[in-house]
């Protein structure tokens, strides 16, 4: 059986709601464009429907050309809704504290949106807590209002847990702040860093606390077993190989290459056991390792526009030129020969 291709992610059409809304607030007609995409009234009817990450991008950039608005993705996180997350943010939305909400959408992100290089994560401490979102980077006009969508949707999603207004002590945001920077002031008065390490906003201890009126007891268990039988079904894997693939999406960054030893040791492995174990399915990680910086350097180049020298940043070679030698002795072509063929399929 032939390999499906590798996917950098893929998200819940229910995300393309908030977008088209966010058209439509604009006096938009929003309907001409995702049909454009595939994505008429059945398409966004149908159960469990993905839309990979490289075209909600494109999607989104076609927005914000239509609607002449650079700051679409901060209008779409206001206009979010839980249940546009699925059976994960129905959950949130019987959970009985706004802490809890925040807990139950990260954890049970897999059942709404899928990264392979990275994933959301919640990060509580002694004052409040961080809510923390991975986006594929380098940034550029067609992925800086994902960011701005999920962090902007948080705190509208979590507000309407409470049914109060949620204000963040601070939010980080990766990339550099932008020509509509004066626009993350629906945000609130708390402090924006641009720039900075990763993507994230900040609530304290009385926002987290805060208690969901709507909280019903039994239906929030029955709610949450659901989704941990999804989400056990959903990440069930069949082989070593597996499990170490989806480790390495994350591991691979600018110059590091991870290691076999690394990879051992998150498996909680002794490394000696991990090379038998992958001798006894007939591989090594080496080979493994190839073949995903093979894959995603493919998906990285037919599925969007970034240039081969952040594309080797971020498969972790130590240049440009390191990365074109290796995908010509994958591909016996180069990337710029892959890309041209791909153009138009």
């Amino acid at each position: 059986m032939k390999p499906q291709p590798m996917r950098l992610g893929d998200l819940s059409v229910g995300f393309v709601h908030s977008l088209a809304d966010a058209v439509a607030s604009h006096g938009k007609d929003p309907q001409p464009l995702l049909e454009q995409y595939g994505l008429d009234t059945a398409r966004l009817a149908e159960p469990g429907a993905r839309l990979s990450i490289p075209r909600y991008m494109r999607l989104g950039h076609a927005a914000i050309q239509l609607t002449q608005d650079p700051a679409l993705g901060l209008r779409m996180g206001q206009l979010s809704r839980l249940s546009q997350a699925g059976l994960a943010g129905v959950t949130a939305a019987q959970a009985p504290t706004v802490r809890e909400a925040a807990r139950c959408m990260i954890r049970f992100e897999p059942l709404y949106g899928s990264n392979y290089r990275g994933q959301s994560s919640f990060h509580e401490d002694a004052r409040g807590a961080w809510l923390r979102f991975y986006s594929i980077s380098p940034y550029n006009a067609y992925n800086r209002f994902v960011v701005d969508s999920i962090l902007a949707g948080w705190l509208t999603q979590l507000s309407s847990v409470s049914e109060r207004v949620l204000h963040a002590e601070r939010i980080d945001i990766e990339f550099e702040e932008p020509a509509y920077g004066q626009a993350y002031q629906i945000l609130g008065n708390c402090p924006i860093q641009f720039g900075a390490g990763q993507n994230q906003l900040r609530l304290g201890l009385e926002s987290l606390a805060q208690r969901n009126p709507q909280h019903c007891p039994s239906t929030w268990r029955h709610l949450v077993q659901l989704c941990e039988r999804e989400l056990e079904q959903l990440t069930r894997t069949r082989t070593l190989r597996e499990r170490i693939i989806q480790l390495l999406g994350p591991l691979l960054s600018g110059g590091r290459e991870p290691g076999l030893e690394e990879v051992a040791t998150r498996l909680k492995l002794p490394t000696w056991t991990l090379r038998r174990k992958l001798a006894q399915e007939g591989t090594q990680f080496r080979a493994i390792l190839n073949d995903t910086r093979r894959d995603l350097a493919m998906t990285y180049i037919r599925d969007t526009e970034l240039a081969f020298g952040e594309i080797a940043y971020l498969l972790g070679f130590a240049s440009a030129e390191a990365f074109q030698r290796a995908f010509k002795r994958w591909n016996n072509q180069t990337p710029g020969d892959f890309r041209r063929s791909r153009k138009g399929t």
